[in-house]
């Protein structure tokens, strides 16, 4: 679909109320900061950076963007050329830095889902270090927090969902996920405004994994209770901090790792 211009700023000015909230409540972003986007080359992390984007002409904090993307999968870094990501990026006048993951010498493939996400993540990271990022910024949505909710309530008897921002290093890093508010249909009618590149292949363990049936479910409760991802949400973050509109914190502060 060709590039709506007018629509993508009227989707991008309703998305953004949903991610300053993210932003205040949960202190993701302060004036100064470089923030690296994880680019997966699906919509959720293409409509991340370009709303991150459209906010700074709007927002109090002066922040910077950088694109990365790490190449492979849990079959290994070793992955059919995706130049279209790239030129996209380029296009659009982003600083970015693509790499392929880190795997170990003796590292057995397929990767179990753990530990490649395990091995992306710690790609992610020293990728951000090398552009002198201080944050990086996930595009997990209100129904990725919904499913991960439902999956710790019913296979681990714990009321949690991903965590809204989480330090590490000793604060050297921060972690934030500025979509958390914003539900999967949202971003998809954003997405269908731009002129994003296609996704480039899907792992083969993507589509077999408990998330999915988690998924499943959710369309089915939803059926009946409009609410349900919304209310999984507000009961699984109860236990991170956040301010509230008159610049309380509330609930105990956000763990430090």
């Amino acid at each position: 679909m060709a590039h709506d211009e007018a629509r993508s700023d009227r989707l991008g000015r309703f998305l953004m109320k949903k991610v300053n909230r993210a932003v205040y409540e949960y202190d993701m972003i302060e004036d100064g900061d470089r923030v690296a986007v994880a680019l997966s080359g699906g919509k959720d992390s293409f409509s991340l950076l370009e709303i991150l984007r459209y906010r700074q002409r709007f927002a109090p904090e002066r922040y910077t963007l950088v694109g990365i993307h790490v190449v492979g999968d849990a079959r290994g870094p070793e992955m059919p050329p995706y130049p279209q990501f790239e030129e996209w990026l380029r296009d659009r006048g982003y600083e970015y830095l693509i790499r392929p993951s880190f795997v170990a010498e003796d590292e057995e493939l397929p990767m179990s889902c753990e530990r490649c996400t395990w091995n992306r993540r710690r790609t992610l990271f020293e990728m951000a270090k090398e552009m002198g990022c201080n944050r990086v910024a996930f595009g997990h949505h209100l129904d990725d927090m919904a499913q991960t909710a439902l999956l710790n309530l019913i296979f681990q008897g714990r009321n949690e969902t991903m965590e809204p921002v989480r330090e590490f290093f000793g604060g050297e890093l921060r972690l934030i996920r500025p979509l958390i508010y914003v539900p999967e249909n949202e971003i998809r009618r954003f997405a269908a405004a731009h002129e994003f590149p296609a996704p480039p292949p899907a792992c083969p363990r993507g589509e077999h994994t408990q998330r999915t049936r988690m998924r499943e479910l959710l369309v089915e409760m939803q059926r009946e209770c409009r609410d349900v991802k919304k209310n999984l949400v507000r009961a699984a973050l109860g236990k991170f901090g956040r301010r509230t509109a008159d610049g309380a914190r509330e609930g105990p502060p956000i763990r430090v790792c």
